[in-house]
This record gives structure tokens, sequence and C-alpha cells, in this order.
């Protein structure tokens, strides 16, 4: 499993290999809805956008993730970010995470578009024979949208990382494996389509 940065498309979503240049449609994507202020994500404050840009930067140059910016179609505006991170290529394994997008797009099919891109590339391109998503444990929102995913619970690590008020989150795991893509594929491609 080779992960190299790649652009991936289906409408109204284009995920590109995330640069400095996407800084400024970053700012103003973290500053709708002042994502930065709720305390279950990882949203930077606008002002840290390009400190955010380089710490993704920095763990895709040690392998270890591969951050996009999340670009709408028809207007090319930046509206969020998601990654692949804590890639394990000598088993095929992956997680999909640090997503987030700008609150007037959220409850759209911005996010469901972004997350059918990255697993059918990590299934059908990469190889990849699981795919993991985590979340806080108080993130109930992010929760359902990963169940709605056909994602199993795997479980909870608990007391597993720090939260940027200083607590500590107990971390919600989940997976899919590659043979239960097809079925995941399927019921997505539907409501996508509706």
């Amino acid at each position: 499993m080779i992960v190299e940065p790649v652009v991936l498309t289906r409408h109204p979503v284009r995920l590109e290999p995330l640069t400095m240049a996407h800084e400024a449609g970053l700012r103003a994507a973290a500053a709708d809805g002042a994502l930065w202020t709720l305390r279950v994500t990882s949203v930077p404050e606008p002002d840290a956008t390009g400190a955010y840009i380089d710490k993704a930067l920095a763990q895709q140059a040690a392998g270890t993730r591969l951050p996009f910016a999340i670009c709408l179609c028809d207007t090319n505006e930046v509206v969020g970010s998601t990654s692949y991170h804590d890639l394990v290529p000598e088993i095929d394994r992956l997680e999909i995470g640090y997503t987030w997008i700008a609150r007037r797009w959220q409850r759209t099919a911005v996010n469901t578009s972004c997350k059918w891109l990255l697993m059918a590339h990590a299934f059908e391109t990469l190889g990849a024979q699981l795919v993991g998503w985590r979340t806080d444990a108080l993130n109930l929102v992010s929760q359902a949208a990963i169940e709605r995913l056909g994602a199993r619970r795997d479980g909870v690590l608990r007391h597993h990382m720090a939260r940027r008020d200083g607590s500590v989150r107990d971390t919600v795991m989940y997976s899919m494996t590659a043979a239960e893509w097809p079925a995941a594929r399927e019921r997505l491609a539907q409501g996508l389509a509706q």
C-alpha cells in the first residue's frame, strides 16, 4: 500500500493535496461557525491555519499522514480539511480523520462525499484491508456520522488523548474491512443519489 498525494473528485467536492495555497480558504472555513471553540474537535483557530498546514505537511513528510483540502467543485471554495493518517502500509491499514468542514456545509453531501472518495480510493486503489476512524467519546455527532458510513464500533480507548482545553478524552475507535466495503459503498451511493 503506497499512499501518495492524489486529487479525488465526486460532485460536489474535490479533495486536493493540502498546501499553503489553501491557507486563506481554511482560515475562512474555520471562522465559519467558530469551529475552533468546539471542545471535541481539532479545528485550528483562523489565525493558526498556517501552523495547522505546516504540522500536517510535516506529518506527511514523516509518512504518517496525507492531508487534503476539501474544495467545492462548482466554486473552488475551500470548505475544510480531511486526511488519511496512522498509515500502516505493512498491513494495508490506514485511518480517515482530522476532518472538519465549515459550519454552513455541515449536514450536506460534502462530508459523505469526502468519506466516499477516501474509502473508495483506500479500498479500490490503495488495496487497504482496513480503514479506521477515531473520535472523542463526547462527540456524539461524529460517532453517528461514522456509524452511518457502515463502520463498526470497535471499542473505547480510555484516558487516551489530551484535548486542547487540557482535559483528557476517551477515544471511540471504528473500522471497516475490505470485505465490508462493497455493501457500504452501495448504501452510500444510494444515499448520495437522493
